[in-house]
């Protein structure tokens, strides 16, 4: 990371839309996120992000689909990992504003539009400014379509 700019975590990337910290601040003692998963094929079904055990360094993060609730995948975090899920290539990448309608309200955000590769389909992460972590809408490309997960719920614990 930047010791001027600790949204800037490497050369040649963009700034993250969250520094680590504010990321851990934003969890506090853990959260839940509800996510719609849309497909293309016109199916949806409900995942859940739940984060626990949290201290200085990250959180257990737990992610489960609704539908199958038992069958829970869990797994160690760092705040400064999660970070840097959002740091996008500068070259590859526009970023710009834009105002969602969403489940979780009306949200200003942070549009990152990136690409793997220059020949590539673009994916696009949507980062409410007010909801530090992870993008509150994101479309990737999939066989048949385009993949959209939106958070539906924010719940604090």
């Amino acid at each position: 990371m930047s010791a001027s700019d600790p949204h800037l975590i490497g050369p040649g990337l963009l700034p993250t839309p969250f520094t680590a910290a504010q990321i851990r601040d934003a969890t506090g003692a853990g959260k839940t996120i509800r996510l719609r998963v849309e497909l293309p094929d016109g199916s949806d079904f409900e995942r859940v992000n739940r984060f626990r055990e949290t201290d200085a360094e990250g959180a257990t993060l737990d992610r489960w689909s609704s539908d199958a609730p038992d069958d829970v995948a869990s797994g160690r975090v760092t705040w400064v990992e999660l970070q840097g899920h959002a740091a996008f290539p500068a070259e590859r990448t526009t970023l710009s504003t834009e105002t969602l309608e969403l489940p979780i309200g009306r949200v200003e955000c942070l549009r990152y539009v990136t690409r793997d590769a220059p020949d590539a389909e673009p994916e696009t992460f949507w980062f409410s400014i007010a909801h530090p972590g992870m993008p509150v809408r994101y479309e990737a490309p999939a066989d048949g379509g385009v993949i959209r997960t939106t958070v539906v719920s924010i719940e604090r614990d």
